[in-house]
């Protein structure tokens, strides 16, 4: 019995949603789709093994606000990345939930209809059916895992998952990264600090025990095997860290805590002050460096739209640009596709 006196006193509603296992149901994978995920998994490990010499591209939007925009945005991804495999390996940046300093917009998964309302349900759903999309299109999806309990609705459509730089430090992150099947990435914190983005990955890759929810719905004991498939992500601090001279440092460190350094560089973020067009200083960067041989960097992240830019959510959502990011400012697709053929071009 909850005591009203002593329980709940900030809780308003307590609403049951849909279970991991029946959402799957609603929308299954297919043989495809299953072939999508794993071939992906699998081809980002090679990569970060050394195995496959290609670079790691995780493009897309910054956040994901319109399932149609998304999908035209797939397509035209899988096309370039059918032309460009020869050097990259292109997964789409598919993301969901999106951490607040203070407040505003939580994501899709949150608040899918962007008017407060914060219909979860619904939220998983266009989620997971645009991930279904995705992966029937031959292309692997990438995503932050934010919430510690939504992977068991989505997680088993991601190919590389990413923990963001606010969280790589949280207990509970890295026990749930330990058990996912992707690769993970870790970022390094607002402030720079890459400490932390090491630690993660030493406790990542040991078991691990926590209290979540099974695949029925149900409060279980979650104990995991570890995941050995880690890397770190330089998103910049206070200031940026994705030249050379940084690169170098991490490698050292790296060393010296006897792991192989294997590097993604975040072109956006804090590397580009925040100004979409400053990526491409940064990915020219990066291909000086791989031209140099550079055997540390195993991929970088772009943000891109259809459209430049980002916008405010408007009161009236039929106001809303199509293709325009509604959280970071975001390359258009056509400057992406330029940017990387001339990449790819660049580091044959």
């Amino acid at each position: 019995m909850v005591d009203p006196r002593i329980e709940n006193l900030n809780v308003s509603v307590e609403q049951a949603i849909i279970t991991p296992i029946a959402l799957k149901e609603l929308y299954p994978l297919t043989e495809k789709c299953i072939n999508t995920v794993h071939k992906g998994q699998s081809t980002i490990k090679n990569i970060l093994s050394g195995r496959d010499k290609r670079i790691l591209a995780i493009v897309g939007p910054c956040s994901i606000h319109d399932i149609k925009a998304a999908k035209e945005y797939a397509r035209k991804m899988k096309d370039l990345a059918d032309e460009l495999t020869d050097q990259l390996f292109l997964v789409m940046r598919v993301y969901f939930e999106k951490p607040r300093t203070t407040i505003g917009w939580k994501g899709l998964i949150n608040d899918p209809f962007m008017d407060n309302t914060c219909q979860i349900q619904e939220g998983l759903k266009q989620a997971r059916e645009l991930l279904v999309y995705i992966a029937e299109l031959g292309l692997p999806a990438a995503g932050e895992a934010l919430d510690i309990v939504t992977p068991q609705f989505i997680q088993d459509l991601f190919s590389w998952t990413a923990i963001g730089a606010r969280t790589t430090e949280s207990q509970s992150h890295r026990n749930m990264a330990s058990g996912l099947s992707s690769v993970v990435g870790f970022k390094n914190g607002t402030d720079g600090n890459i400490d932390i983005a090491l630690n993660a990955m030493q406790a990542v890759a040991a078991p691990q025990n926590f209290v979540s929810i099974n695949p029925e719905g149900k409060v279980s004991v979650i104990r995991t095997k570890g995941n050995p498939n880690t890397h770190i992500i330089l998103r910049g601090g206070k200031t940026p860290n994705y030249e050379a001279r940084y690169v170098k440092e991490i490698e050292d460190k790296l060393n010296g805590f006897g792991i192989t350094p294997k590097i993604m560089i975040d072109c956006s973020h804090a590397n580009s002050g925040k100004q979409a067009s400053n990526q491409e200083l940064v990915l020219q960067d990066i291909a000086t460096q791989l031209q140099h041989g550079s055997q540390s960097i195993k991929g970088f992240m772009l943000e891109s739209n259809l459209e430049f830019g980002k916008q405010d959510i408007p009161a009236n959502k039929s106001d809303l640009k199509y293709g325009v990011s509604v959280t970071d400012e975001c390359l258009d697709w056509k400057s992406t596709a330029q940017l990387l053929r001339s990449f790819s071009e660049s580091i044959k």
